[in-house]
């Protein structure tokens, strides 16, 4: 399994929403809104690199209302 947590930066007023998204996608443990930057720290734990891969690209960087992410892989 790969962990990693993402740092997600939402436009104004969309944070909320872009969570809550969050939560709904395969392999997202945790979308907590923060104050400052980011506005959302995911954490997921998903299969290997090739799925975080996935679902950063192809998810998460889709969701309406999400501007940037920074993803950053837990070392074993």
């Amino acid at each position: 399994m790969t962990k990693a947590y993402i740092f997600i930066k939402a436009k104004a007023g969309k944070t909320k929403d872009v969570a809550k998204a969050l939560l709904a996608l395969h392999g997202v443990k945790a979308a907590d809104s923060c104050w400052g930057t980011p506005d959302i720290i995911a954490v997921v734990n998903i299969k290997n690199e090739r799925a975080l891969n996935d679902l950063v690209l192809s998810q998460i960087q889709q969701i309406n209302g999400v501007e940037h992410t920074e993803t950053h892989i837990v070392l074993d």
